[in-house]
């Protein structure tokens, strides 16, 4: 099953009015929807196509436009505007129905008040400032989720918004469609990997499903040597061969090969494995898990369903974007006063979508696990502005954990660590970082994106009514243990 691309992804603008105004000011309202919206589109800051659908004046036409947008599968989201006043009882049977995500644009057609045209007729016709007040009104009263942008619909910053927002709608919508494959269970006694996944379906829609390593293995002996030998092309074209032993490059070519034929089959777009339940696979899948993940897959060692959903939503909010996002994990730091660094890593499986150099395949023992020496991506992670996310359950609920981080040059080679590896500062410092990371309960395994964006992730987490949980240069321990005690007290009034 292909994925629908993101940028064939639509969003309706639809804009508020009412027929108090008579014909020609409603001309003048669709007149000027029509420009903002090929303006916008003609930006370059959105990464989906906006479209102008209707001005809508009664609860009837407010309604059938929901009803339309809830049943199109092209239609990611809707966001409203008022040019005149459109007065909001009218919106409440559209608003109870609403399925997709909605954001209310706070703006004007105009940007400045025209000092010797200004009249009552332009008074009437551009009403923004207390229409969109109204419509405001109405999405608060009844509690509807929804993402507020403000400013002139021209300024790069409401259009960078806007642009975000969209991509976590998508995300949203994805997310309801998103099937995962679990190659056997979790890692032994393991808890952070556990999870509710009858409650994360019913709720962010996950189809979190297992296939014995049994039904790979039939996989991997039904792969061709044709197949192989273009999985190995491709390699060629992207990595260096750092190593002659071209047997184990081959055995995972082979294992990515048939881990692809399994999830095109089941439609999934993210899978786990462990090493502990390999059964009589040779190696434990590396350079395959690797490309699988430059190719837009999620993935998640040790069984983590969760982290390789994530990795794969947020590979997909972020399509089109060049700084890379992986599934990560912290291993080890570097505890220099004044200088704390993390730095990142994992036994084989970090995305080459990070690094800007050519990765090397390589061939080195795993040290655990007691199978054949695996083929891997060695590579560094490319310097600039990144976040961390862990999403984990709390009993009843999900969390979204977000660290926003500074990617750095690795400060040593270590030229015996035969891995992929990323270093990083995070916000506020590292000491800190660590206290409120563990506070808030997040996991060993993340997914570090330089694309995603703490806010993209926290429109996401409201638009699928999830907690967040956002640590930056702006949060304490206090203040952390204050808001982590009462979001306890919340959601279990919810």
């Amino acid at each position: 099953m292909q994925r629908q691309p993101l940028a064939d992804y639509e969003f309706w603008f639809v804009v508020g009015s009412q027929f108090l105004y008579g014909k020609e000011t409603l001309d003048q309202v669709a007149a000027h929807a029509q420009i903002m919206v090929q303006r916008m589109n003609a930006s370059g800051l959105l990464p989906c196509k906006l479209v102008y659908k209707a001005t809508v004046k009664t609860p009837e036409e407010i309604e059938q436009c929901v009803k339309e947008a809830n049943y199109n599968d092209a239609c990611a989201g809707l966001i409203t505007w008022m040019h005149t006043f459109s007065p909001s009882k009218m919106w409440i049977r559209g608003l109870e129905i609403l399925q997709k995500p909605y954001c209310h644009l706070h703006t004007q057609f105009n940007r400045t008040i025209p000092d010797t045209e200004i009249d009552m007729d332009f008074m009437n016709l551009n009403q923004s400032a207390h229409g969109d007040r109204e419509h405001a009104f109405i999405a608060a009263r009844m509690h509807t989720k929804r993402k507020i942008i403000t400013g002139f619909w021209e300024d790069e910053p409401v259009l960078a918004k806007l642009g975000s927002w969209m991509r976590s709608a998508v995300g949203a919508i994805e997310s309801r469609k998103l099937k995962v494959v679990r190659f056997g269970d979790n890692m032994r006694n393991v808890a952070v990997t556990e999870g509710d996944k009858v409650g994360v379906q019913m709720q962010l829609g996950w189809q979190v499903n297992t296939w014995g390593v049994g039904d790979l293995i039939r996989e991997l002996e039904s792969v061709t040597e044709a197949e192989v030998d273009a999985q190995m092309q491709g390699y060629q074209s992207r990595y260096e061969f750092a190593t002659k032993d071209l047997e184990t490059v081959r055995y995972q070519a082979r294992e990515q090969v048939a881990m692809r034929r399994f999830l095109q089959r089941e439609g999934a777009y993210a899978y786990t494995n462990t090493f502990e339940d390999l059964q009589q696979m040779r190696q434990l899948p590396g350079l395959a898990s690797q490309d699988l993940m430059a190719e837009g897959y999620g993935y998640g060692g040790e069984g983590d369903w969760k982290v390789s959903a994530m990795t794969s939503l947020v590979k997909r909010m972020t399509e089109g974007m060049d700084g890379g996002t992986t599934f990560m994990e912290d291993y080890t730091y570097h505890l220099e006063k004044g200088n704390e660094l993390s730095l990142g890593a994992h036994m084989l499986e970090i995305c080459p979508s990070i690094t800007t150099e050519k990765a090397k395949i390589e061939v080195h023992e795993l040290g655990i696990g007691g199978k054949e020496p695996p083929a891997r991506l060695v590579f560094e992670g490319h310097q600039g502005s990144a976040i961390l996310a862990s999403l984990v359950d709390m009993g009843g609920r999900v969390r979204l954990i977000v660290n926003e981080i500074e990617v750095v040059k690795p400060i040593y080679r270590m030229p015996n660590l035969p891995v992929a590896r990323v270093m990083w500062k995070p916000q506020p410092d590292l000491n800190q970082a660590s206290h409120l990371w563990m506070l808030a309960g997040g996991a060993h395994h993340a997914v570090l994106s330089y694309d995603a964006t703490a806010e993209m992730l926290e429109d996401w987490c409201e638009i699928m009514g999830i907690e967040f949980v956002h640590i930056n240069n702006q949060t304490t321990v206090s203040s952390m243990k204050q808001q982590l005690f009462l979001a306890d007290l919340a959601w279990k009034l919810q």
